[in-house]
């Protein structure tokens, strides 16, 4: 049986349309393809190989953690679970740490957490959440909800109720909308999916006052941005802003399935025995891959150096832009950053994504008018280099036709 696009039509649900492309071996922060083809990675599996591909650190920890053991209900807790809590929450603001398998199922969690906390401790009419146009929370039906983008919601009938959304950054609006009522406010530090749009100024530490002052818990979904994306372990480190809970995947295990919620004792202890769970969250080998990841990213040395890369790669799509004239500017922080096409080009991200694809360089969007970089946090600078003289010839394709 030959692995192919075609039988992708032929054995898959049709909600996925990959790329003709089958990669089938991956190093560092090049990958090969079944045809024997090499392609630069700058979309990192969308923020999730922070450690680009098969990292000597992470390839130990799974075969070491696979000669041991695989799997435990949570009837047991397990060594490498209660590793990898201690050391993030001994880097982080939380006391309590919830594991899941994604992103999805730890915004799930941190959600029903904040309703549960709010009807325990106030008024059973405190059910508000309050999150943001454009914003990405999940494919689960109440983080799909939550996010900002209707077309990700609408079609599947009711909805969960009770669910509010303004414009990200409009301090008015999200001040006309909060009220007592009003439980939990969630937010990306820097809006990923909806644009790498980052935060004005003082508008964080403003939301954070309004929450304070209605006593409704702040959630800081640091899915995209955690485990050093921005150049901190965590993107509220670099704020000055610290959430009431926070969720992370993506980058902790480093490609390897694993979230996780954090949080305070106080606000933690409302998620009793057996109001929630989750079968494969804190599974052994998933702890042991992201332990790893984490170790190896928390240090200086890395976290200085992807604000350093950050100005690489700024600084080569602006020699790019100058002979093309196609970006109107770049956002994002750190390694997240997405190059906005100006008004010639707009609504055509996709066809920068495509060409790309065709030199040799995987990229990703971020809607239809940013082309998105996401690429592993210790990408060599030499591949940098070579990845924008890769992205330099898909732009002179797109200019030129």
């Amino acid at each position: 049986m030959q692995a192919n696009r075609e039988l992708f039509d032929h054995v898959m649900v049709p909600n996925y349309n990959p790329s003709e492309v089958i990669p089938v071996k991956g190093k560092g922060s090049r990958v090969w393809d079944q045809k024997g083809d090499e392609y630069i990675d700058f979309a990192g599996g969308i923020a999730v190989n922070c450690l680009g591909h098969c990292h000597p650190a992470l390839v130990n920890a799974l075969k070491d953690q696979g000669e041991k053991i695989w799997h435990l209900s949570n009837v047991m807790t397990n060594e490498p679970a209660l590793r990898l809590a201690k050391k993030m929450t001994d880097a982080t603001f939380a006391d309590k740490v919830y594991f899941a398998n994604s992103g999805a199922e730890a915004n799930e969690a941190a959600l029903k957490l904040a309703r549960r906390f709010a009807l325990d401790k106030h008024a059973q009419s405190k059910t508000q959440i309050i999150a943001f146009n454009k914003g990405f929370h999940g494919r689960t039906f109440f983080t799909v909800t939550v996010g900002g983008q209707a077309a990700y919601s609408d079609g599947f009938g009711p909805k969960p109720a009770d669910i509010a959304h303004c414009d990200y950054n409009d301090l008015a609006a999200f001040e006309a909308l909060i009220s007592d009522n009003t439980c939990a406010v969630m937010m990306e530090p820097l809006q990923g999916e909806g644009g790498i749009i980052s935060p004005e100024q003082g508008f964080m530490k403003a939301v954070r006052a309004l929450c304070d002052k209605h006593n409704a818990l702040l959630i800081f979904d640091e899915v995209q941005t955690g485990v050093g994306r921005t150049g901190d372990l965590y993107a509220y480190q670099g704020l000055g802003v610290t959430p009431d809970i926070l969720t992370t995947a993506k980058a902790l295990g480093g490609g390897f399935p694993i979230g996780a919620m954090i949080t305070t004792t106080e606000i933690a202890q409302h998620l009793k025995i057996g109001t929630h769970g989750s079968t494969y969250g804190g599974n052994p080998l998933a702890c042991a891959v992201a332990e790893a990841a984490f170790d190896t990213v928390n240090t200086p040395e890395v976290l200085e150096n992807v604000k350093r890369k950050e100005q690489l790669f700024r600084d080569g799509l602006n020699a790019i832009n100058e002979k093309f004239n196609v970006f109107s500017e770049v956002r994002g922080k750190g390694l997240l950053l997405g190059a906005v096409l100006n008004d010639d080009y707009a609504g055509r991200a996709r066809d920068f994504l495509v060409a790309s694809t065709k030199n040799g360089l995987m990229a990703l969007v971020a809607g239809t008018n940013v082309v998105r970089f996401t690429p592993s946090l210790v990408i060599p600078d030499e591949d940098i280099k070579a990845g924008l003289a890769r992205f330099e010839l898909a732009v002179a394709n797109v200019v030129n036709g």
